[in-house]
């Protein structure tokens, strides 16, 4: 199984239309159907469903998606690492960010790094502890940044130096705004917003019995995005502070929860890592803030 015959089938999948996926992969569509019959043949398996004017992935062929996903984006981090390993100037850097006002602290490191090495390129992703250490576990990221501590087994880390205080975020109009802290009581009844990981992690140490009383009307995985809802009335957001606008003429007010619930970020990365020569100078960075 070849890396570009993988290309040549998530262009077919992303593109739904073998015409168009050759015209963007530049080859012919005779050149494009025997590749993907040679890699149905390979396999074994059935991987498109052919309609008049598309094609769709049988289930064997979303599973090969989600795994050829990975393999091609390794290949390419592996192609532009050895293209970098002579360039002093530069190289690519691979992070996978939780959300806190204290990822300030990453962007300042990198601000430093990119004075020094000004070809440096960096590329972010976000998403949940389960997410963003599936990426590091297969090379595909060097750090992540988490918002709980990790595997001291498997991991090794650096804990960020201040705490994230939660609090709610809601409408600048909304009675608890005069409040000076949040409670739990003042929450129940109420429609919610969290990340889904908090909600079952973090609330509860908070809330304690009274969990099962709070009411989660929806979950996500970008503060900014709950904060649109929360400011349209439809609900309180739960998350850290400094996250969200929360200045006069936001139309959100921000208030912490009592008692104060607090939470630790960790800069976090595999033991015994092969870095590529950035990943180190980076991590050289960090270890001095």
């Amino acid at each position: 199984m070849e890396i570009r015959t993988l290309r040549y089938f998530l262009a077919v999948a992303r593109e739904e239309n073998m015409t168009r996926a050759a015209q963007l992969l530049h080859v012919t569509q005779p050149t494009l159907s025997k590749q993907l019959k040679s890699l149905e043949d390979e396999l074994g398996k059935k991987l498109f469903t052919r309609h008049s004017f598309s094609i769709k992935l049988t289930d064997e062929g979303m599973l090969l998606r989600d795994r050829a996903e990975d393999l091609v984006e390794m290949a390419d981090r592996i192609e532009k690492e050895f293209f970098s390993l002579d360039d002093i100037t530069g190289g690519e850097l691979y992070l996978g960010l939780a959300e806190s006002y204290q990822i300030r602290l990453i962007a300042k490191q990198i601000h430093s790094l990119k004075l020094r090495f000004p070809d440096l390129k960096y590329h972010i992703t976000s998403g949940d502890t389960e997410q963003v250490i599936d990426k590091l576990d297969k090379g595909l990221l060097d750090f992540v940044v988490l918002a709980e501590e990790p595997d001291k087994s498997k991991y090794e880390f650096i804990p960020f130096p201040e705490e994230d205080i939660w609090g709610v975020v809601m409408p600048s109009d909304s009675p608890l705004v005069k409040k000076k802290a949040v409670k739990v009581n003042d929450l129940i009844g109420l429609p919610l917003f969290c990340s889904g990981q908090s909600w079952e992690k973090d609330i509860p140490l908070w809330a304690k019995d009274k969990m099962d009383k709070l009411h989660l009307e929806g979950s996500f995985k970008l503060s900014y995005n709950a904060s649109l809802f929360a400011k349209e009335h439809l609900g309180y957001l739960l998350t850290f502070d400094k996250l969200i606008d929360t200045s006069p003429e936001s139309g959100l007010a921000f208030r912490p929860l009592s008692p104060k619930l607090t939470t630790r970020l960790y800069l976090v990365w595999k033991k015994d890592p092969t870095f590529s020569p950035i990943a180190d100078r980076f991590l050289e960075q960090i270890r001095q803030w």
